[in-house]
């Protein structure tokens, strides 16, 4: 506990932070709508309102109570319990929904016997068709199109605990089905089919056989999660829980709890972790026992999930015992090696990890492999081993040619200098100079600036200079200039909203931008009247 106090201290600290940056701009909000109110004459503040402050914001409802009773106002509470019921009951059904069924249709399976599973150990059976639904009706048979079919014993695992359902084939003579999905709802098995040919009746008996090297693959990523949970508890402290998991054939998604972004150290370290507990080759065992008999030997029940009297507990030698209903290897070598692939935030307190392993780790080998050859070839690199190399002369090569781009914009700028001189434009005691100098740096423009400067102390410049479509205007005051009223950031402050742009800057040098190449001559042309108005 004592090692675990920083910890504590950090994550409440930031918990105070966020629920400070909450209130703040929940009293923001609330005090607009109570300004609203009192100007309307309203004492009700509406349910909706408080409502979205609660439900958008997260601020508390008993504080909206308290702040609005102090300005003698209500809220309509009948309304706000109203849209709190009818938020619960889209989260309810939210979690019961199986791929967008009907309640007709979820009503019809629930009065199905359950299903036996046999999925851990068999990765086929024979199997009687118990239930054949097509549109929200039971029917007898089905010769074409998409259906749900119910046996009374599948190897196909159904979607739970954040592991996908399995595909594959049924079938018998003359009959071919495609499961391209399973699903399970209160013990019974939902296979999602398309008939590939034949007839399938209710009463008919089918073989029934999973695609074994996409679950191999599922099987794989899933025990992956179990050791990187291991791993983040070990690398990042017991503070560390499950907070949700993904896993299909491709990848697994492990969201827990953490209160910062986890460094590179720190992903390395715990990428390493799981590699060496693969690489031990260590023996995976499943055993059903009790929920008190399991958590007595040291294994990680997830928080708010509900467990029945049996549970399967997954231990993969000493390093991770957790409860687990999904497919699992029977040794952590088989899933070959772990690569984490990205970390980032998902909530709150609430991190991302995804990952994958196997055949998945060689992909990404070989992606990179093909992205390392397609940049060596854009680079013109002899070999991949040269790229860095090549890469620095390249650098070498781009900031020469800004060298020599900078030197001749210099050059013609400075053979503009006698030209934009001729074309100054005497407004009070300043000479003004404004120019559209085209396709020019800004840093070449603003050293044309203070030459300007450095010859007359009274002098007033306004450029304009673009590259495809960006656009910026720079401007400088002399000395003298400034004394006078002038400001350079005030200028380009008023003449850069004509082009939909803003900035400034201080009163002897200013830079900003623009938007709308169509008004550069609009805004040099008001440049006169904005000195004007400056001058003493």
């Amino acid at each position: 506990l004592h090692d675990a106090l920083p910890i504590f201290k950090k994550v409440i600290k930031i918990e105070e932070e966020r629920f400070d940056a909450t209130i703040d701009a929940g009293l923001s909000i609330l005090s607009n709508i109570i300004k609203k109110a009192l100007s309307d004459g309203v004492k009700t503040i509406s349910g909706d309102d408080v409502f979205k402050l609660y439900d958008t914001f997260g601020f508390p409802i008993d504080l909206t109570k308290e702040i609005i009773s102090e300005q003698n106002l209500d809220i309509d509470e009948e309304k706000f319990k109203e849209l709190m019921a009818g938020q619960r009951e889209r989260a309810r059904l939210a979690r019961a929904n199986i791929s967008g069924w009907s309640e007709a249709s979820k009503s019809l399976i629930e009065e199905l016997p359950h299903t036996n599973f046999v999925g851990y150990t068999e990765s086929k059976a024979t199997a009687k068709v118990i239930a054949i639904l097509v549109d929200d009706m039971m029917v007898d048979s089905v010769s074409e199109g998409d259906f749900t079919l119910v046996l009374d014993t599948t190897p196909f695992y159904g979607e739970s605990g954040g592991q996908v359902g399995d595909t594959g084939i049924i079938s018998a003579d003359n009959l071919t089905v495609n499961v391209f999905d399973t699903k399970k709802t209160d013990g019974v098995f939902i296979h999602l089919c398309t008939i590939i040919n034949g007839e399938i009746k209710v009463g008919d008996t089918v073989n029934a056989e999973i695609n074994v090297s996409r679950r191999d693959a599922i099987k794989r990523n899933h025990s992956s999660a179990h050791l990187l949970h291991a791993a983040l508890r070990t690398v990042l402290g017991n503070h560390v829980e499950q907070a949700g998991s993904y896993v299909d054939d491709k990848r697994v998604r492990f969201d827990f709890s953490h209160f910062a972004a986890m460094t590179d150290e720190e992903i390395k370290k715990v990428e390493d972790l799981v590699n060496l507990h693969i690489l031990a080759g260590a023996e995976i065992t499943t055993e059903e026992m009790d929920v008190e008999s399991a958590k007595a030997s040291g294994a990680m029940a997830l928080f708010g999930e509900k467990y029945g009297k049996v549970v399967r507990v997954v231990k993969m030698g000493g390093f991770s015992t957790e409860l687990c209903g999904g497919t699992h290897l029977d040794n952590t070598a088989k899933m070959g090696l772990f690569k984490i692939i990205s970390e980032s935030s998902v909530a709150a307190g609430v991190r991302r990890i995804e990952g994958t392993t196997g055949l998945g780790v060689l992909e990404i080998i070989a992606e990179k492999e093909a992205l390392i050859s397609e940049t060596a070839a854009n680079l013109k690199a002899n070999n991949p081993a040269d790229i860095s190399r090549r890469a620095i002369q390249v650098q070498n090569e781009v900031h020469e040619l800004k060298r020599e781009i900078e030197t001749l914009n210099s050059k013609l700028a400075a053979s503009k200098l006698d030209s934009l001189k001729s074309g100054a434009v005497k407004v009070g005691n300043v000479n003004l100079i404004t120019a559209d100098l085209g396709d020019m740096t800004v840093d070449t423009a603003r050293n044309l600036c203070d030459s300007f400067k450095n010859d007359d102390a009274s002098v007033i410049t306004v450029f304009a200079v673009h590259s495809g479509d960006k656009l910026n205007f720079v401007a400088a005051c002399g000395k003298d200039a400034v004394a006078s009223g002038a400001h350079a950031g005030n200028i380009l402050k008023n003449i850069s909203a004509i082009a939909g742009g803003k900035g400034g800057g201080r009163p002897d040098s200013a830079t900003s931008g623009g938007k709308d190449l169509n008004k550069i001559n609009d805004a040099l042309n008001a440049v006169k009247s904005v000195v004007e108005g400056m001058l003493k």
